[in-house]
């Protein structure tokens, strides 16, 4: 007789009842603080770890856990993981929820109190031995941005993630070049890696309802953690900090020209040894491109 892999992680997921219940007994209400929005639908959870494509063999990182949804359709999978919850009493109940709805997962399972933007592989360091993790969430839309690009910053092997997010953060971290909500979250997960929008999430699904629409995205880190376009014949690799302060100049004014926007940081030879046309707008430019200028300025700059 064979085993079932999933004998491990038999349990029940989290329905609307359980969630309010949970809520009541612990004395949580969800907080605008926190950006809170429990998912009370089982379906919802399983479709977000299956499009994230999570198994057994894999170490998730998963961020704002909230009453533990999300954590126990990731755990059915088998898979072991870290939640970091920042809300203390949340993340104090959330081990009992483990241990109530999926006791054979609990040795898969640690939970940190801490703020996500805190986290590095110092504080953090359960990932430091993988050769790369996943990141799964359902992360609050207005911390999304800065907690991804902060730990794809600092985590070099922070390989994939997938992430529920405010439709309109979706669009803006997936969109491409020459769109008007293409922005500096666009232009700088480009460095990193691909995005794209894998889904679209009805409010009903969460507890309270959001007054709007949540859509998911998938990431794969490049290969070498950053665009292959980075790389110098040498070895080397254009410096991310000139990259990026480029594009954050670059967008700050939107409807200026490059000339304009970086004019006290881009001398014209930059522009002409990178072959981009300095009255062009920074919305235009691909992320290989603000590369191309940053690569001319060093040049320049030598």
């Amino acid at each position: 007789m064979t085993e079932n892999v999933n004998d491990h992680t038999q349990g029940h997921l989290l329905g609307a009842a359980d969630i309010r219940r949970i809520a009541a007994e612990a004395g949580i209400s969800p907080t605008k603080k926190f950006g809170q929005n429990f998912v009370i639908d089982p379906g919802t959870v399983r479709r977000i770890v299956r499009e994230a494509g999570v198994t057994a063999d894999d170490h998730v990182l998963e961020v704002g856990p909230g009453l533990g949804s999300l954590t126990l359709a990731i755990l059915e999978t088998g898979a072991t993981m870290t939640a970091v919850e920042i809300d203390p009493p949340v993340a104090e109940r959330l081990p009992k929820t483990i241990s109530e709805f999926m006791p054979d997962a609990v040795d898969h399972f640690r939970v940190v109190n801490r703020d996500a933007l805190t986290i590095n592989p110092e504080n953090l360091p359960d990932f430091n031995d993988d050769e790369s993790f996943t990141l799964v969430a359902n992360l609050p839309y207005n911390v999304a941005t800065p907690i991804l690009l902060t730990l794809l910053e600092r985590f070099d092997n922070l390989g994939t993630f997938l992430v529920m997010v405010q439709k309109e953060v979706a669009d803006r971290l997936s969109e491409k070049p020459g769109s008007k909500i293409y922005g500096t979250p666009s232009v700088k997960l480009a460095w990193y890696g691909t995005a794209e929008r894998v889904g679209v999430i009805g409010r009903n699904v969460f507890w309270p309802a959001p007054n709007v629409d949540s859509a998911l995205v998938l990431f794969k880190r490049h290969p070498g953690g950053h665009t292959p376009d980075a790389d110098n014949a040498d070895g080397s690799v254009v410096n991310r900090e000139t990259v990026f302060r480029l594009i954050d100049a670059a967008f700050g004014q939107r409807r200026k020209t490059l000339r304009a926007a970086l004019k006290k940081i881009v001398p014209a030879e930059a522009f002409e040894r990178s072959g981009i046309d300095p009255t062009r707008r920074g919305e235009t430019l691909t992320i290989d491109e603000f590369v191309a200028l940053a690569r001319a300025l060093g040049e320049v700059s030598a």
